[in-house]
C-alpha cells in the first residue's frame, strides 16, 4: 500500500472513530454537538495560526538573506527546483540538531532550522533535510495533520464529555453498560493518538523520498538523520511535546515508547528506505 492510501486508510479510521463516539454521546445528548463543533473550530483556528504557535513554541527568529546567505540561498535554489514559493526562514536558538517546517500551505509556509544543526552537519546533508521540509510543505503535510489533529481533538473532548455524563446523568440505564462507556473514555482518545502518530510517521517516509528526488542525493540525507539520531539524547530541544511531530527527527530517543507511540519511523528504517531509493535512482529500477 503507499504512503498515500495509508494516510488516507488512517483518516478514514480516525474518522469512523470520532462517528463512533459521537453516536455514544450524541445519542443522549443531542446539545453536544455544539461542543463538537466548539471543538472543531478551535483546532481550525489553530491550524490557521500554525506557523506562528509553532514557530513561537521554538522561540524561532526569522533571518533575512543577509542575516545568512548560505542557509538562504540554499533554500532558495531548491524551492525553486521544486517550483514552490519561497517560504519564510527562521532560526530556532537551540544547539539541538533540528529541523521543521509549518504553515497551511505553500504560500504561508516557513522553514525553520535549528542553530545546532547548521553547527554539524556538511552543505550537502543539510540540504537533504531542507529539501525534506519542502516536500513537507509540497505534499501539504502540515493540512494532514492538522486534520489528524482537528479528529483528534475532538474524539478527546467527545470522550472527556461522555465521562461526566456517566458521572452525572441521572439515568445510567440510558447510557448503556456503564463498563463499556468506561473503556470507550479511556481507549478512543488513546486510539486517536495512536493513529495520528502513524500518520506523522507515515508522510515521513514520503518526505524522505521526496527529498532524496529532489537533490538527487538519498545518501546525504540518510547520513544526515544517521548524525541528527546520534545527537539528539546529547542537546534536548525545549518546546510543548505536542510539536514533536514536526521535527526532522524525534529530539528524545523514543526507544522506550515503542513504535506505536512514536511521531517519527526509526531511523535506521528511514536511512534503509533511502539507500534502496539510491539503488533505484542508479539503475533505473
Amino acid at each position: 500500500m503507499t504512503n498515500q492510501l495509508k494516510t488516507a486508510a488512517l483518516l478514514a479510521a480516525l474518522s469512523g472513530l470520532l462517528i463512533a463516539i459521537s453516536h455514544l454521546v450524541i445519542r443522549g445528548a443531542g446539545g453536544l454537538i455544539i461542543g463538537l463543533i466548539l471543538a472543531a473550530v478551535t483546532n481550525l483556528f489553530a491550524w490557521y495560526q500554525s506557523d506562528k504557535i509553532a514557530l513561537g513554541a521554538y522561540h524561532a527568529s526569522e533571518i533575512s538573506p543577509q542575516a545568512a546567505p548560505g542557509l538562504y540561498r540554499m533554500v532558495e535554489r531548491l524551492s525553486q527546483r521544486a517550483n514552490l514559493p519561497m517560504p519564510r526562514v527562521y532560526i530556532v536558538p537551540s544547539q539541538n540538531a533540528n529541523a521543521f517546517a509549518t504553515g497551511r500551505d505553500p504560500e504561508h509556509a516557513a522553514v525553520a532550522v535549528t542553530e545546532g544543526i547548521l553547527d554539524i552537519l556538511p552543505e550537502e546533508e543539510l540540504e537533504g533535510v531542507i529539501a525534506h521540509e519542502l516536500t513537507h510543505i509540497a505534499n501539504r503535510d502540515t493540512l494532514t495533520q492538522a486534520v489528524a489533529a482537528t479528529i483528534a481533538g475532538a474524539i478527546a473532548y467527545l470522550g472527556q464529555m461522555l465521562s461526566y455524563s456517566l458521572w452525572f446523568s441521572g439515568s445510567r440505564n440510558d447510557r448503556g453498560n456503564p463498563l463499556g462507556i468506561i473503556a470507550t473514555i479511556i481507549l478512543a482518545p488513546l486510539a486517536a493518538t495512536i493513529i495520528q502518530l502513524a500518520i506523522s510517521r507515515t508522510r515521513e517516509f514520503s518526505a524522505d523520498a521526496g527529498a532524496a528526488r529532489l537533490t538527487r542525493n538519498p545518501r546525504a540525507l540518510a547520513q544526515a538523520l544517521q548524525r541528527l539520531e546520534s545527537t539528539a539524547e546529547q542537546t534536548p530541544i525545549r518546546a510543548n511535546p505536542a510539536f514533536e511531530p514536526l521535527l526532522i527527527i524525534n529530539s528524545l530517543s523514543g526507544k522506550f515508547l515503542g513504535d506505536l507511540f512514536s511521531s517519527h519511523p526509526a531511523t535506521e528504517d528511514r536511512i534503509a528506505a533511502l539507500l534502496k531509493l539510491e539503488q533505484q535512482l542508479i539503475t533505473g529500477y
